[in-house]
């Protein structure tokens, strides 16, 4: 299974209205989500949109800057980062497992198709700091560096089961099993998820209980400061 190819569609979006620079943004989106960035030129990005390639240097720069834009536009890590844990978790959740919308361009169509081009990777790396790892950090405090740099390996790596390779297990049934296991495991990556089974061999504590699990089952919250003092969950290998 590859990555949907639905370029006309998308492309279609960039003679549709707006200014000439966010129709050729749109246009740019639409490229990066269906070619690699080393197969995409600034002048055939000019003609989908009907300018002179000199008009999308003037407003862009580079090609660089474009694909970033591209990427930022595509992610609005603004509207990302805008709720608390458990919307952020099923906002990620929705982008990985849902079906793609049409005329709408995703983040990871546009990584998939160049994060291998060592151009593309330089600046993928750029965007992952400035436009997730950072405003994650920004919105949730408590979250570190290296817990929201999991996440973005988290959520990438499921995405490439779920929509490049095609893995079964995460295509198969409708009922919503596959989202709460990931919610879940976004929410124990960002240390506010409901704790595994005191059974369960990658956990031990002092309780049978763990103080962060939520009264409703599989829902995730952010915890006060005395109840983040009173966790007693914690992985075994790293006790």
């Amino acid at each position: 299974m590859t990555v949907p190819q639905t370029a006309p569609l998308k492309t279609s979006a960039a003679n549709s209205g707006g200014n000439t620079r966010e129709r050729i943004l749109r246009a740019a989106m639409a490229r990066f989500a269906t070619q690699s960035y080393s197969t995409t030129s600034l002048r055939d990005l000019a003609s989908d949109v009907g300018v002179d390639v000199a008009y999308v240097h003037r407003c862009f720069g580079s090609k660089e800057n474009l694909f970033r834009a591209s990427i930022r536009a595509a992610m609005r890590p603004d509207w990302m980062f805008a709720g608390n844990i458990q919307e952020l978790a099923a906002t990620l959740a929705r982008q990985t497992l849902g079906d793609e919308p049409q005329n709408e361009v995703r983040m990871l169509d546009i990584v998939f198709r160049s994060f291998s081009s060592p151009d593309a990777s330089q600046v993928l790396r750029e965007v992952l700091m400035e436009d997730f790892i950072g405003p994650l950090i920004a919105a949730h405090p408590h979250v570190s560096k290296r817990q929201a740099a999991l996440v973005a390996a988290f959520f990438a790596g499921v995405s490439i089961l779920h929509d490049v390779i095609g893995s079964e297990p995460l295509l198969e049934g409708d009922d919503g099993e596959t989202e709460r296991l990931f919610v879940l495991a976004l929410g124990q990556l960002l240390g506010h998820g409901p704790c595994a089974t005191p059974s369960s061999p990658l956990w031990k504590g002092e309780s049978s209980e763990c103080s962060n699990i939520s009264a409703e089952q599989g829902a995730c919250q952010e915890p006060d400061a005395a109840s983040k003092d009173q966790q007693k969950c914690r992985y075994a290998a790293g006790d």
